[in-house]
């Protein structure tokens, strides 16, 4: 398998949960800026889209959506836990948390990371941004995970998504149980070895 990812993106996701199952494949870097991999291929000339993740399995079929591609992961390995067994109420909670994490969280962020975005839309997608982390941050109270007990792809999901704050002024501390979730998910093996392969840590 192949993963084209760029460093710190939502690509971040399924490159955790790919640590997590412990498959083998290729991580390459397709930056968003400049389109261009290290070999000076062009990107699009790859995935049309243009946008990372994508997933390029070792018979030519592809995936281009990271809630997808973290599902696929999690049933390639379904002794590892990393998503309940498909029809299960189980798994739909976990489809849930994923839509709501892309819908709610991620397109959320999307103005802030758009140049030239006016600043009163900055202002209204933050605040609209922070009653959400708020409410997840409820949703976190007495649980290690947003499933419970268990990391599932959709922690993954939300680690990438919540670190993006810093980025752009939308501030978290103040949010106890995400922070420490944060915390948690970050000092996993795992996600430690994704981060330090994209450059994000040494």
């Amino acid at each position: 398998m192949k993963l084209y990812y760029s460093p710190g993106a939502c690509s971040l996701s399924p490159h955790i949960v790919l640590k997590e199952a412990g498959l083998a494949f290729e991580a390459i870097a397709a930056p968003t800026k400049t389109h261009k991999l290290a070999d000076g291929t062009d990107y699009y000339g790859i995935n049309p889209l243009g946008y990372v993740p994508y997933l390029v399995l070792d018979d030519g079929r592809t995936l281009h959506e990271g809630p997808v591609i973290v599902q696929y992961i999690a049933d390639l390995v379904p002794d590892k836990q990393l998503a309940p067994a498909n029809g299960s109420w189980e798994r739909y909670k976990l489809q849930e948390w994923l839509n709501t994490i892309g819908t709610e969280l991620h397109k959320g962020f999307s103005p802030l990371f758009t140049p030239g975005m006016p600043e009163e839309a900055k202002t209204m997608a933050k605040t609209r941004l922070m009653s959400r982390l708020q409410w997840v941050d409820g949703e976190l109270a007495g649980k290690n995970y947003l499933m419970g007990d268990t990391f599932t792809v959709a922690d993954a999901y939300l680690f990438v998504v919540a670190g993006w704050g810093k980025h752009v002024g939308v501030d978290i501390s103040a949010l106890a149980n995400l922070v420490a979730f944060v915390a948690r998910v970050g000092a996993r093996p795992a996600v430690q070895e994704a981060l330090r392969a994209e450059g994000l840590i040494k």
